[in-house]
Order: structure tokens, then sequence, then C-alpha cells
């Protein structure tokens, strides 16, 4: 794109916020163009994550987030069919593992009620057993909440972009911006060229304080906060159903315990202020502590292999609520601050920028919407392995075909890197890692992806 090209709209950053607000922008007759650094969308912070898809029952009362999350929980239920999205209703229920935490579940459901999660239910010592037979006998209670529940993280947010190119958006890849000056209208210099627009919206995650620098000081400061888990064997999935979550600190929601779409089970995350905003190393402590933990919750994990470790980062600032504002004067919408709720709240931020959009900028009007259904990866729904017609598997430990490796190098946004083909379609993600599949599925891909 060269600055002859000239959009309404601009959105920096592909993760799961800005292809949801690329989304909802396009739905409602703007030509959005979503600029993402990195060679597929969700390169950054949205790559790693616990999968959950919250109620808000212990979302501080009042605040932004709050209202997001519910906002998006809801849409994505209601749309989640038309784009054949999973969602594993597995319940969640909040584990006291000493006296001073089973003295703080009345709180939490104090708060949960408050937050209009009235299905929550304090469960006692026994009631736990019955939910979770296999959960150690060192728990004394929980708040049960029945509507927390497991997604596909990656579909999702990749549904949302499909669906915004349909309705006429654009997605730059491998496109960071570098610096911009505005006239009355934005000029970005990216790594593909200056692109111009008549509106920024800033959804950069971890970059989100050094973008919003180009347009003002940062009010705020991003500090990425390492996560780190651990996912065991598929056998594990027997022992448990609901997903076993902390009592919550206040500087961190705690280590979790749940079952994926995927068919595996997470331990994770660890919370660790950093300043590098790109790399997440995994440490050997910090992971031998998250097994050793996941054991002590759920003993029957301490007989199972890890399947794969991984880490990310998410975008913390100083303050606790999203940092989501408007300029009119300067056309610039401020999406930052966005932590570990971002998936379920980015349907909900988006509906909350398009309101800012419609305050500050300009009427929108909503199109019928044009659905694009994702191919199915959740276990508990049938895949292409086990159709009628014969076909060939190329990643055993993930069963996932030839066909289903071509589809997602082609279509309107092609895996851009391994990455991205990885989380199209799980190959390379099982328990040998790609091991043994790597060479075939690279040959597939030929010079159409980077390593």
């Amino acid at each position: 794109m060269t600055e002859t090209n000239h959009t309404q709209v601009v959105i920096i950053g592909g993760g799961v916020v800005g292809c949801a607000i690329f989304r909802r922008l396009a739905m409602a007759g703007l030509k959005p163009v979503l600029l993402e650094a990195g060679r597929d969308i969700l390169s950054g912070a949205s790559k790693a994550n616990s999968a959950l898809l919250h109620t808000g029952f212990d979302a501080p009362h009042g605040s932004l987030e709050l209202a997001c999350m519910q906002q998006g929980y809801r849409e994505y239920l209601g749309i989640r069919e038309k784009l054949n999205l999973p969602l594993v209703k597995s319940g969640a229920v909040v584990v006291a593992w000493n006296e001073e935490e089973l003295a703080k579940l009345d709180g939490i459901l104090a708060k949960a009620h408050d937050n209009n999660v009235t299905d929550t239910a304090r469960v006692d010592r026994d009631a736990l057993r019955r939910l979770e037979p296999l959960l150690s006998p060192k728990a004394l209670g929980a708040v049960h909440v029945p509507g927390e529940h497991i997604i596909d993280p990656w579909s999702a947010p990749l549904a949302y972009v499909h669906q915004g190119i349909a309705h006429g958006g654009i997605v730059l890849r491998d496109c960071k911006v570098e610096s911009g000056r505005f006239d009355g209208i934005w000029h970005l210099h990216t790594a593909q060229g200056v692109v111009t627009a008549d509106l920024v919206i800033n959804a950069a995650g971890n970059q989100g304080d050094i973008i919003e620098a180009i347009n003002r000081p940062a009010p705020f400061k991003i500090t990425p906060r390492k996560g780190q888990f651990v996912v065991f064997d598929k056998s594990a999935a027997r022992l448990l159903k609901a997903i076993i979550l902390p009592v919550p600190t206040e500087r961190t929601k705690g280590i979790v315990i749940c079952r994926t779409a995927f068919g595996n089970v997470l331990v994770g995350p660890t919370a660790e202020d950093q300043e590098d905003r790109i790399h997440a190393e995994v440490e050997q402590a910090a992971l031998r502590n998250l097994v050793a933990r996941g054991a002590e919750m759920l003993p029957g994990l301490a007989g199972i292999d890890v399947t794969a470790i991984y880490a990310g980062l998410r975008p913390a600032t100083q303050f606790k609520d999203y940092q989501v504002t408007a300029q009119p004067d300067r056309r610039w919408i401020t999406v930052a601050g966005i932590r570990s709720t971002g998936l379920t709240g980015a349907l909900g931020i988006a509906q909350h920028v398009a309101g800012l959009y419609a305050t500050s900028f300009g009427k929108l009007t909503e199109a019928e919407p044009i659905w694009t259904p994702m191919p199915n990866l959740c276990e508990e729904n049938a895949r292409p392995y086990q159709g009628p017609l014969p076909t060939e598997i190329v990643c055993h430990c993930e069963l996932v075909t030839r066909a289903e490796i071509e589809d997602a190098l082609g279509g309107i946004l092609p895996a851009g890197d391994v990455g991205g083909l990885k989380r199209r379609t799980r190959a390379m993600m099982g328990r040998c890692q790609g091991f043994y599949c790597s060479a075939q599925v690279m040959a597939i891909a030929g010079d159409t992806i980077t390593p």
C-alpha cells in the first residue's frame, strides 16, 4: 500500500482485540486496514493464552473490563455456531486450599452476584468432591461458576479477520509501523511504505505505549507480564471436567488447571514482569514448579507426560482496568492494557470502540453479516480425518490431514509462517512436537511460508 492509497481507519495490531475491532468496523460499513508487524496475525500476546471464555464473575465491579467481557461473552455465544467456533461447556470451580483462602470464598461469591453472575454458588468439600472426584482431598471448598467455558483461542480471531475481509477490510502483515505524523489525516510510515488514514486505532498489545508515543506521550507504560504454561498429554483429560481456578491475589489470577479444546490439560500461567516485549523464555525451574503444583492439586497428573511447554506475554500496565479512550481532535483511539481477559473481552471491546467511533467520528451502519465459518479444530467435535472419504493423515499426533494443511496455505488469509500454520491446523503441536511430520508439512508448504 502506498500513500496514494487512503483509508478511513487503520487498526495497528493483529491480535485478538485488533481482529475483533477490524471485524466490527468492516461490518459497520467502513473499509478498515489492519496492520500487523508479524508475518501472521496473533504473532504477539494473543498467540499464548489459557483459552477460556470468562463470565466476568471476578472482574472489578463497574469496570470497563467487566462490561466488555460480559458483552463479548454474550456475542461469542450468539455468533459461534454461524462461525463454527467451539464451546466446551465445562464450568469452573474456584478452589480454596487453606483456611485463609476458604475465608475469601464468600467475598468471591458476593462479587460474582454483584457482577450479575447469579448462577454461582458456594460448595463445601463434599460437594466439590462430587463435582471433581479426582481433585486432591486437600481442597476445602469452592465457588462453582457454571458459565465459565473452554474455547479455541486461535480459530475465533481468525474467524473475525475472515469476516472483516468478507466485508471489505484489508489485512497487511509484515507491516510494522515505524513512525507517523498528523496533519488532519494520519501518515503512518510502515515496513511496506506510507499508509494514510482518517483515523488510527492503537491495538498494538505489548507495543501499545510505543505506538501511542506516535500520537502523544503515552499515559501508561506497558510492562509485559510473562505467563509460562505446561501442557499434559491427552490422557490427562479424563482427570477433570471443570476449570480449576485458584483464589486470586491482587496481582494475578493464579495458576489454573483446565482441559483444552484440543484434548490436552493445561497448567499455568506464572506471572513474571519483564522489560523484553518480544521474547518469552521458558524457565525450567518455573516449569518444574507448575508440574509439581499441578500434581499437588490433581494427583493423577503425576503419572502423565508433559507434551509441550510455552510462554506468552500479557500487555500489563500500571492500571487494573483497560485503557480505552478516544481523542477526536487527533483522530485516534487507544485500546491498551488488555491483559488475560482479552480473548473473552475482544468482541465487547470492539463494540465499545464502535460506540466511540459513532460518537466522535461519524455514523456507522450495520451490514447484513457474511458468515465465514472456520474449520473445526476442537477434539469434542467431528474432524476431517473422521469423515467418510479417504484422506491422508500427515500429523499423526494431532490427526491433521493433508487437505487441512493445504487449505490453511490458501484462501483469503493463508498462513504467513509456521506458527500461523500450526494455529490453523494443530499440525506439529502434538506429542512429538513435529519430530515426525515437520519435514512433510514443510514439503507441502513449499516456499509459501517462512520458518
